[in-house]
Order: structure tokens, then C-alpha cells, then sequence
């Protein structure tokens, strides 16, 4: 394990809409919690996206906000090269489609993405509002079902260049029976709520791809959580 953790929050002045810096405290907790020493980053938009971090994430915003996020991410090239030289990335609702090689900005009309990810979002027909659960690709490891809130306007395709991160049984995700998506080091997801706080299993998968095996921690909260939107979203068993 490495001795200092370095968490990278990008743009929170313009892709912090739905508390997703949640995920950013709940990182530092898990982390800190095993012993592992974090330094927290916090990136605005005027500044230059540092290379060197373990873990990058963005958040969710408005339309104006994401297609200035998504030009300055352009231009500035430094989370590409992070995550070229294998750091881990999460993405949440509007930063998860800037990751995508187009999405829709204001009235539909399409933006250019950053290109990390081979997906492509538009605009659907209504927007999904309300509680969200899935279950996550086997491949991942095993991980727990998960559970969100998403508030989103977006339709997401895949291509092959990327594995859906779910199968929805509640809620709409990308689209198409899928939520999110994933490709080595980086996902993508609709989820808010922070995604984090309601599926800490997906922080220790996140931890893990950087510092390693990781020791077990008391979960009980987040099980009290995490037990109580799903029991409130998903037919009695």
C-alpha cells in the first residue's frame, strides 16, 4: 500500500449540482479509516487538472456549467494523461457524459465530449427523476446492488469499447436496461445520492484499483442506508 492517497475533485464549481462531493468524503473516510493518509484536491475551472492523482472525480450540473466543463477539459488534457498512466476515475451524471465522445447541451444540440469513454449521450423523451437500483457486472468482483437517485434528461449508448456498469431493476440509467458504464480504471454512472455514501463497496473498488487489498471496516451506517432505499424502491422478496 502507498502511504498517501491522492483524491482529485474537479471543477466543484461547476459540476457539484447534487452533492456529489459526497463521493469525495466518503473516499477520505474509507481510506483514513485503514490507516491510508489522504490529500484532497479541489480543482476549479480556472485551473489546471493535475496529473499525478490516485483517484479523480466530477460531479453532476446544469447544462451551461457542463459544456464549459467539458471545453476546458478539452483544452486542458491533464485528466487524459492521468488516466492514461492508470489513475482511477469516477464520473457521475453530467461529468459521466462529458467522459463520452458527444452529449446534449442546451436545447439538445450536440457538444463534444472528452473521449475517454466509447459511449455517446442525447437527449430523451422525459426526464428520469427518482430512485434508482442495480445490479452490477459480475465481473467487477462481486459487488453489492446499487442504489441511487438520478435526475437526468440523458439517453447514453455504449459502444464496445466499454461494459455497462449495471442491469437496472428500478429506474432508467442509460437508457436501455443499463446503468452506467465502465472501462479499466474509469467509470460512469447516473447515480447521485452520493453514489458513494449509498454504495460503499464501489468506493473500496475504487480504493483498491490504486492502493491494493484492502482491510474490512465497520459498514453497519452505510448498510442502515443503503437497507432503506432499497427496501423503499424494490418489491418485498
Amino acid at each position: 500500500m502507498q502511504s498517501e492517497l491522492s483524491i482529485v475533485w474537479i471543477y466543484p464549481d461547476l459540476l457539484s449540482t447534487y452533492g456529489d462531493q459526497g463521493n469525495v468524503l466518503v473516499l477520505e473516510h474509507r481510506a483514513r479509516a485503514r490507516g491510508i493518509a489522504t490529500r484532497t484536491i479541489h480543482v476549479r475551472s480556472a485551473d489546471p487538472v493535475p496529473q499525478q492523482g490516485n483517484i479523480y472525480l466530477l460531479g453532476g450540473g446544469e447544462d451551461r456549467p457542463q459544456i464549459l466543463g467539458a471545453e476546458r477539459l478539452r483544452r486542458d488534457g491533464g485528466l487524459r494523461t492521468a488516466v492514461a498512466r492508470g489513475a482511477a476515475l469516477l464520473a457521475v451524471c453530467a461529468g459521466y457524459q462529458i467522459m463520452g465522445s458527444v452529449f446534449g447541451g442546451e436545447d439538445g444540440r450536440p457538444v463534444e465530449g472528452i473521449g475517454l469513454l466509447d459511449i455517446s449521450s442525447g437527449r430523451g423523451e422525459r426526464r428520469a427523476v427518482g430512485e434508482l437500483a442495480a445490479d452490477v457486472d459480475p465481473a467487477l468482483g462481486g459487488l453489492p446492488r446499487l442504489t441511487g437517485f438520478e435526475n437526468h434528461m440523458g439517453v447514453t449508448r455504449l459502444g464496445p469499447g466499454v461494459r455497462p456498469l449495471s442491469r437496472t431493476i428500478v429506474g432508467t440509467g442509460n437508457g436501455d436496461g443499463t446503468e452506467g458504464c465502465y472501462a479499466g480504471r474509469v467509470i460512469g454512472t447516473y447515480l447521485h445520492g452520493p453514489a458513494l455514501a449509498r454504495n460503499p463497496a464501489l468506493a473500496d473498488l475504487l480504493l483498491s484499483w490504486v492502493v491494493g487489498p484492502l482491510t474490512p471496516i465497520d459498514d453497519s451506517w452505510y448498510q442502515r442506508l443503503r437497507e432503506e432505499r432499497l427496501t423503499a424502491v424494490l418489491p418485498p422478496a
